[in-house]
């Protein structure tokens, strides 16, 4: 193996190239022409006058002479035309190479400045339509899918970290309420009314942090993405989860249509679990809960709204975050994690789904729910459905 060979640029080997083309169409052409005269065996007919001059060589003798001398002038001229044209093809080769091969420069200059921090710069794509601006519309359509990938990177260790620190926050107050309580009631000596409320407290915040570990696997689940996909029927799964559902004076209204989706029936069940507890809890005494399924426009929907106190638009959003709940910030002492609908919102995402959540003018939230219809059920399958699910 040979090491160290030249290595010649693009520019280079393209002015070579044509270079070389040239200098063989060059010779080719001057040794066709050179067996062609050659070839030519015309007559040449010579007339004199007898005089006293001598006597004049045989015709054919003069022929040749004659051939061989064009010969050799046509091999004097050739040579010195083709090395004017071959080095007339090197200059121009190179100028030309260097023109054709600018582009190509310019889009790895623009593809060397471009970086994580700065992916804003495109390559200028110049008409006309040919393979060099195809290759600057595929390295612009390449940074702009760099550049959407690198910002929800972003977005996504934004939210994590954000959601670390809340988690961390979450989990630290019930150990600090249990410190709390274990260093007063034993700071003396401590009765029985005193350590049983101890116990109480220690209870409470332990049932909290169980809560919020309960929460937080859930969405960690949800968001790692859909386990067994199968057909099912939002309808049939919202009427369970309301059937064991415990609404106390509130009141249900239902408009349950067919809502055919495939999907993994464990976290859509948790998905409209949450939907229904989070309708509940943030709910007045006399209020009451809207639930509807069905089709529209080829998608799934499932919407469910309730009464409640007003939430500004611009707060709605919010809450969709993790550990928030209710009114825009931590959690509230209802009970609840904080997590309900960021588990519902990752179920949503896995799913390719559309969420929406909108204040009501009159107080309480409405959240409609789409996804990509689920194709028509066989007949087999659909037996097999309406024999393992239950109507209320």
């Amino acid at each position: 193996m040979i090491h160290g060979r030249l290595q010649l640029t693009a520019r280079a080997r393209l002015a070579l190239l044509s270079t070389v083309l040239v200098l063989g169409s060059g010779i080719t052409l001057t040794a066709l022409t050179y067996v062609l005269m050659r070839r030519n065996h015309q007559v040449v007919q010579v007339f004199h006058t007898t005089g006293g001059g001598g006597p004049l060589p045989p015709i054919e003798d003069i022929s040749r002479q004659v051939r061989s001398a064009a010969l050799s002038d046509l091999l004097a001229q050739a040579a010195v035309a083709l090395v004017v044209v071959t080095v007339l093809a090197a200059v121009l080769g190179w100028l030309v190479s260097g023109r054709l091969l600018r582009p190509i420069r310019e889009i790895s200059a623009t593809a060397q400045r471009s970086s994580a921090e700065n992916l804003s710069e495109r390559v200028p794509v110049a008409t006309p339509k040919d393979e060099v601006t195809a290759l600057a519309g595929t390295v612009n359509t390449m940074l702009d899918r760099i550049q959407r990938g690198v910002a929800e990177r972003d977005r996504v260790l934004y939210s994590q970290r954000l959601f670390t620190a809340n988690a961390a926050h979450e989990l630290r107050t019930p150990l600090t309420t249990m410190r709390t309580a274990v260093d007063v009631t034993l700071d003396g000596e401590p009765t029985r009314a005193e350590l049983v409320a101890m116990a109480g407290d220690i209870r409470t915040a332990i049932g909290r942090s169980q809560r919020t570990l309960d929460g937080l696997l859930a969405l960690a689940q949800s968001q790692a993405g859909p386990g067994d996909q199968r057909l099912l029927d939002l309808a049939a799964i919202v009427a369970g989860v309301l059937a064991e559902t415990a609404v106390g004076p509130l009141t249900v209204r239902t408009a349950l249509e067919p809502a055919p989706v495939r999907a993994d029936p464990v976290l859509v069940e948790r998905m409209i679990a949450n939907l229904v507890d989070n309708a509940v809890r943030h709910n007045r005494p006399d209020g009451d809960v809207t639930v509807s399924t069905g089709t529209h426009t080829g998608r799934s929907f499932l919407r469910i709204a309730n009464t409640g106190r007003p939430i500004p638009p611009d707060e709605a959003g919010g809450l969709l975050e993790p550990f928030v709940c209710g009114t825009g910030t931590r959690m509230s002492g209802d009970g609840g994690a904080g997590l309900g609908l960021s588990i519902v919102r990752a179920v949503v995402t896995v799913h390719h789904g559309d969420l929406v959540i909108s204040p009501q003018p009159t107080g309480g939230l409405e959240i409609t729910i789409q996804f990509p219809l689920a194709s028509q059920l066989t007949a087999g399958e659909r037996s097999k459905k309406d024999s393992s699910t239950t109507t209320v």
